[in-house]
């Protein structure tokens, strides 16, 4: 699993320039605040950040934090504007330089999953040899621990899987580095299952259409996303929803508050699998063999599971948990068969 502390985010800096308003949205009913709000390294806020998403998008779209030495952008619309706009550009360790593709999903920022470019998985489908291994390992795993009156999916599944599948070899070689990034993988698996089973006839229905899996896989990364905050830089200024970011500014794009704007999406807290509105560009670039690993991951591990455990359920009196700043997703999933 992912780190939970913001290790790589710049450190407190100075009072910040001057916050130009705007423009200011009034789509909300409160007026949005432009001073400080909340901060993300509040002590709790990572226990339920969720709440605090809320809080920021509604009264502060946008705010500097100063604990944190970053601006943050909680609204749909202005967090995509901070991945796709040319007026942002990466941290030069985060693996996005400045005309890059954001950190986003799984996708770890390499430049050369843009699909536009010659080294990207053009067909969008993860080699024969490579889903064969994939396929395979999820039927071991998912065997090893069927009949055992009690497991834990994190520890004894979903950690395996994804360094199951292998290096990435081929045409899609390049691109590696991304597919190297396991643990995303193994935490977006993770919060998937969690979500499946919390809900018993939404998983009989998949062991009845299991073409389902990747409507449940995008909802799972829009929801309950494995990233939660994607580092950028302002190289100009940009006006956004809730005023304008000054040029060269640190900015955390909440990728989680994003995914659960009621702008954009119909009863966000919801876990959907059907709903109309869903993103289908949450995981990141489709050329991404992270993306396109992670997805496999999903179909396979999931129908191995069913298929050696029929009756698969969560253990007597277990809730899962998430945890996490940075990445998010639940440590443990005590489940029986």
């Amino acid at each position: 699993m992912q780190a939970d502390a913001p290790g790589d985010i710049p450190g407190p800096t100075s009072s910040p320039e001057r916050l130009t308003v705007r423009n200011p949205s009034t789509r909300h009913r409160r007026r949005a605040h432009t001073g400080g709000g909340p901060s993300l390294l509040a002590p709790g806020a990572a226990q339920d950040p969720y709440r605090l998403y809320r809080v920021l998008r509604e009264e502060y779209p946008l705010s500097y934090d100063a604990p944190l030495g970053a601006w943050l952008v909680s609204r749909y619309d202005d967090v995509a504007t901070a991945l796709t706009d040319p007026r942002f550009a990466g941290f030069p360790h985060d693996g996005a330089p400045r005309g890059g593709p954001a950190p986003l999903g799984l996708c770890h920022g390499y430049a050369r999953c843009l699909p536009r470019d010659r080294y990207a998985v053009a067909d969008g489908s993860v080699p024969g040899h490579l889903a064969e291994r994939v396929e395979r390992t999820a039927y071991v795993l998912a065997r090893r621990i069927a009949g055992r009156p009690r497991a834990d999916l994190v520890e004894e599944f979903c950690r395996w899987l994804p360094s199951g599948a292998g290096p990435v070899t081929g045409p899609s070689a390049d691109t590696a580095p991304c597919a190297r990034r396991t643990g995303l993988r193994e935490t977006a698996l993770a919060s998937l299952l969690a979500n499946l089973l919390d809900d018993p006839d939404l998983l009989a229905a998949l062991r009845i259409e299991p073409a389902l899996t990747g409507r449940a896989w995008t909802e799972t990364l829009r929801r309950d996303p494995p990233v939660q905050i994607v580092l950028r830089r302002t190289v100009a200024e940009v006006t956004l929803s809730g005023g304008t970011l000054p040029a060269r500014s640190p900015v955390a794009c909440l990728i989680g508050s994003a995914g659960r704007d009621p702008e954009r999406f119909a009863a966000p807290d919801v876990f959907d699998p059907f709903r109309r509105d869903q993103d289908r560009g949450t995981p990141g670039p489709a050329g991404c063999p992270a993306v396109l690993l992670g997805r496999l991951e999903a179909e396979q591990g999931l129908r191995a599971l069913l298929d050696a455990m029929p009756a698969l359920r969560w253990a007597d009196g277990f809730r899962p948990a998430a945890t996490g700043l940075l990445t998010r997703g639940p440590r443990s999933l005590l489940v029986r068969s």
